[in-house]
C-alpha cells in the first residue's frame, strides 16, 4: 500500500521537494510584504519604542534631579531648622538679660525714690521739730512770766530783768529737752507736752 501511496504522490505531478513556480510566487510575495513592512512598518515602531526609550531616560533623570533637589531641600531645612534654634535660643537670653536689667533698673529706681520720700520725710520732721521748738519756747517764756509774777505778786512783764531770767531759763530748758528726749507719742501724734498738762499740737 505504501507503494502505491508514493506512486500515486509522483504521478499526481511531480516531487513537492522541488520548487515550481508556485513556490517563487510565494516567495516573491514573502520578500514584498517584508519589505513593505520593514520600508512602512519598522522606522514608525522603531522610531516610537526610540521614543518611548528617551522619555523613559528623561523621566528617569528628572526622577534623579528630583531626588537630588530633595535631598538639598531637606539639608537646607535641617540647617535652617538648627539655625532659628540657635537664634531662638539668642533671643530668649537676650530677653531675659534685657528683663534682668530692666529689674535691676527699676529696684534701683525705687530705692532712690525710697531715698528722696526718706530725706524729704526728714527735712520736714526737723522743720516742723524746729517749729514746735520755736512755738514752745515762746509759749514756755510768756508761762513763766505768768508763774514769776503770781509768785512775787506783782507783774514783771517791764521788768528789764525778765528777759534774761527767761533766756537763760529756755536755754537751760532746752539743754535738758533734746530732740532725742521728745517722747515717741509725740512724734507719732505730732504733739508735745507742755507745762500744766497741756499739749501744744
Amino acid at each position: 500500500m505504501t507503494s502505491y501511496n508514493l506512486a500515486a504522490a509522483g504521478g499526481g505531478g511531480g516531487n513537492f521537494l522541488v520548487p515550481n513556480a508556485t513556490f517563487f510566487a510565494e516567495l516573491l510575495i514573502f520578500l514584498i510584504v517584508l519589505g513593505v513592512i520593514w520600508r512602512y512598518v519598522v522606522p514608525p515602531v522603531k522610531r516610537s519604542m526610540g521614543e518611548r526609550q528617551e522619555m523613559i531616560r528623561q523621566q528617569i533623570q528628572e526622577s534623579q534631579q528630583a531626588s537630588k533637589r530633595l535631598a538639598e531641600a531637606e539639608a537646607r531645612y535641617s540647617a535652617a531648622l538648627a539655625e532659628a534654634r540657635v537664634e531662638a535660643a539668642k533671643i530668649r537670653e537676650t530677653a531675659r538679660a534685657d528683663a534682668q536689667e530692666i529689674k535691676d533698673e527699676m529696684r534701683q529706681q525705687a530705692e532712690q525714690e525710697v531715698a528722696r520720700i526718706r530725706e524729704r520725710g526728714d527735712e520736714q520732721l526737723a522743720t516742723q521739730r524746729e517749729q514746735v521748738v520755736r512755738e514752745l519756747r515762746s509759749e514756755l517764756g510768756k508761762l513763766a512770766v505768768t508763774l514769776a509774777g503770781r509768785i512775787v505778786g506783782e507783774s514783771v512783764a517791764d521788768d528789764a530783768r525778765r528777759a534774761g531770767t527767761v533766756d537763760r531759763f529756755l536755754d537751760e530748758l532746752q539743754g535738758m529737752a533734746a530732740p532725742e528726749s521728745v517722747p515717741e507719742q509725740a512724734k507719732a501724734d505730732g504733739s508735745v507736752p507742755v507745762p500744766n498738762g497741756r499739749r501744744k499740737r
